[in-house]
């Protein structure tokens, strides 16, 4: 399966949902992590039961907070 991930075209031996696709990753704290499916951003919920297929593109993000002086 050929997916685009973080901007990089990679290639999958099987099928993966996104929590999968987290761990073999190795995406860093995986706990604060927002992903987007073709530019979607999915509930944490269903990570462990959203399939990717075959040219899907998936971005991690995170949010970060910050104040002005």
């Amino acid at each position: 399966m050929n997916l685009t991930v973080a901007g990089s075209k990679k290639t999958y031996d099987e099928e993966l949902t996104i929590a999968e696709l987290i761990k073999v990753e190795d995406v860093e704290n995986a706990e604060y992590v927002t992903v987007t499916l073709n530019d979607e951003f999915l509930e944490r919920a269903d990570f462990e039961t959203t399939k990717l297929s075959e040219g899907d593109i998936v971005e991690f993000l995170y949010f970060m907070g910050g104040g002005a002086r």
